[in-house]
């Protein structure tokens, strides 16, 4: 389960994106990554007090359904997929590229095909199958990870074969924050959307043989060492490295293992990156499909995706997500600047409206709850309710940085559009009557 939520958070944006967010804040993207980080685990810790006190099928889609109403569940159940379907063509795009590298004869619809193709069948097999494959596919990464960041601390320290040492770097290029306090806050707002992916654990809770003791057990210790991994990875790459260097623009880890002059670093993280956005696609394949299913049980979507496989695999779902994202694929062959583009932009601020989502429930079923539910929860929010509403406060603070931003305007108001197609759902299956749950 641990390894299942580092699986959906360490991505491209950890091995590649990073670089994006150091050159527009320099050092001080530490900070971003840090504040990021601490906003993550509030909605975390939210998020595993409801699961703690109630595992259930499609997580926080049911705890909004409970809290906030039908449409609150519609609108989150069917957002969180939507956006999961984008990840599975954004990574199966990226993951084609990769391998062209190595092969570039071969067109990039059949090589993103063939990835797609190949993980689909893995997570059809059972929840086991992909649960094995994000095993390794996670245990990979947080080795590179763990690898990079003991290759840092020795050039840091100066003991590495002609590496200088020492934290120069983090002032000497413009000071620690070249671009000013305000380039930091605004950084934040991308560095939240690299963390989205832990809560993917409270999903796969509900197939776990002890779903409370798992999530519980998983949350405690798995955000912590992502934002370790996360800000421990950005220091040193700060560090070493002149925050303005080209290269880190591009790649980060590959530009600090090339300063250190390890050789063939440009293969080796090729291999990592691509290992990761194999990792990212599993796990969107497998949300995509769970989150459609708990859908189907409520009456939010067709009753005919409901079918389970005999290993409990909901089959009929994941070919769903699977075919929509290959559409998706093909639409980044052939419109990649309207259509493609378009898709891109309008799941930007999706992940976001959902955290928020997720935080107002939890202060709305906690308050149920009164002192006597209060007193039987095992695991609990810290400092209620005052730090339910700051966390809250603080992803609207995000939200509304998103709509006045130059860099990220477009992604808010095309996401804007994303609501506003599943609300209009949520009114012609209102009008229509849904079946009854499952």
């Amino acid at each position: 389960m641990s390894l299942i939520a580092l699986g959906g958070v360490i991505g491209a944006g950890l091995f590649v994106g990073s670089g994006v967010v150091i050159g527009s804040t320099g050092p001080a993207a530490v900070i971003s990554f840090l504040i990021a980080g601490v906003l993550t685990i509030l909605i975390m810790r939210m998020l595993t007090e409801m699961t703690v006190a109630r595992p259930a099928l499609g997580s926080f889609y049911a705890y909004a359904r409970e809290a906030l109403g039908e449409r609150a569940g519609f609108v989150v159940g069917w957002l969180y997929w939507y956006f999961f379907v984008i990840v599975v063509a954004i990574e199966a795009v990226a993951g084609g590229k990769l391998v062209q590298l190595w092969l570039p004869e071969l067109p990039l619809w059949a090589v993103s095909l063939v990835l797609l193709t190949t993980l689909a069948l893995t997570n059809l097999v059972s929840a086991r199958s992909y649960g094995e494959f994000e095993y390794w596919f996670s245990s990979i990464k947080v080795a590179a990870i763990v690898v990079f960041l003991f290759l840092g601390a020795i050039a840091v320290l100066g003991w590495w074969p002609d590496s200088p040492g020492g934290l120069g770097n983090l002032t000497a290029h413009g000071g620690f924050a070249p671009h000013g306090v305000a380039a930091v806050l605004v950084a934040v707002v991308p560095c939240v959307g690299f963390y989205t992916g832990a809560e993917i654990v409270t999903i796969a809770a509900a197939e776990s043989a002890e779903p409370r003791r798992a999530v519980a057990n998983a949350m405690k210790s798995i955000i912590l060492r992502v934002v370790a991994f996360y800000v421990l990875s950005v220091l040193v790459v700060v560090a070493v490295l002149p925050w303005n260097s080209p290269a880190i623009e591009v790649s980060p880890y590959a530009a600090v293992l090339q300063a250190l002059k390890i050789p063939g670093a440009g293969t080796i993280m090729n291999v990592i990156v691509l290992t990761a956005v194999l990792s990212c696609l599993n796990s969107a394949l497998y949300t995509s499909s769970r989150m459609l299913f708990a859908l189907t049980r409520r009456g939010d979507a067709p009753r005919g995706l409901t079918r389970l496989s005999r290993s409990g695999v909901p089959r009929r779902a994941l070919l769903a997500g699977t075919v929509v994202g290959y559409l998706s694929v093909i639409a980044a062959y052939v419109s990649p600047e309207v259509i493609f583009a378009f898709l891109v932009n309008s799941y930007g601020a999706v992940a976001l409206f959902v955290y928020l989502i997720i935080a107002v429930s939890q202060v709305r079923l906690r308050k149920r709850l009164g002192p006597d539910g209060e007193s039987q929860l095992t695991l609990r929010m810290w400092l209620f309710p005052w730090l339910s509403y700051l966390t809250i406060a603080l992803m609207v603070v995000v939200i509304a940085a998103m709509a006045v931003l130059p860099e990220t305007r477009s992604q808010f108001w095309l996401s804007l559009v994303t609501l506003a197609v599943v609300l209009v759902g949520y009114e012609i299956r209102r009008r229509k009557g849904a079946p009854q749950p499952g």
